[in-house]
């Protein structure tokens, strides 16, 4: 079986992180996995993508013109990719910045307060985790457990080993949300 997710929202909002995390979770579980990130040169505030392809067989090919998942961060993303998302795909909308609901019928549709959850665990920056746990519990593709391990490794290797405990709360406290 083969998912394919795209994470999109402003620069800033650690959409790349998010993504790099559920890509070596993904490899951590066994899956066969591609990873294309896609952001302008803008630090922050610019558009940032990126496409995580997750599959039991070889994957041919890192682009996706239909992805099965979709994390809408910023409005601008949602208006962007929702009409690519495969049908019965799932979506996740971050409620807090986006005001209108998903124009289709035919997709599962997940509103997330995310930048609320975020702010009320203490530490704005963490809004790409609460998504993220979101989007694997309305989906179910990799266990938390092993999200989580991919998060905690990634930021040991970095000068964020201080973010760990909040980021694995931000992953429970999305999780928990759906």
């Amino acid at each position: 079986m083969e998912n394919s997710v795209i994470i999109a929202g402003f620069g800033g909002q650690g959409v790349i992180l998010a993504g790099k995390i559920l890509a070596q979770a993904g490899m951590d579980y066994g899956l066969e996995v591609t990873w294309l990130p896609s952001y302008g040169p803008e630090m922050r505030g610019g558009t940032a993508n990126c496409t995580i392809v997750l599959s039991d067989e070889p994957i041919g090919s890192p682009v996706v013109d239909n992805p099965t998942g979709l994390i809408a961060m910023s409005l601008p993303s949602l208006d962007k990719f929702e009409k690519a998302l495969a049908g019965a795909g799932t979506v996740i909308v971050n409620s807090s910045l986006i005001p209108r609901r998903v124009g289709r019928e035919d997709v599962r549709e997940v509103t997330v307060p995310v930048n609320d959850i975020a702010a009320s665990l203490g530490n704005p920056k963490v809004i790409n985790m609460v998504a993220l746990g979101a989007f694997i519990k309305a989906t179910g593709i990799i266990p938390l457990s092993v999200i989580k391990r991919a998060m905690v490794n990634m930021l040991s290797h970095d000068d964020k080993r201080e973010l760990i405990e909040v980021n694995q709360r931000a992953l429970e406290a999305g999780y928990n949300t759906v």
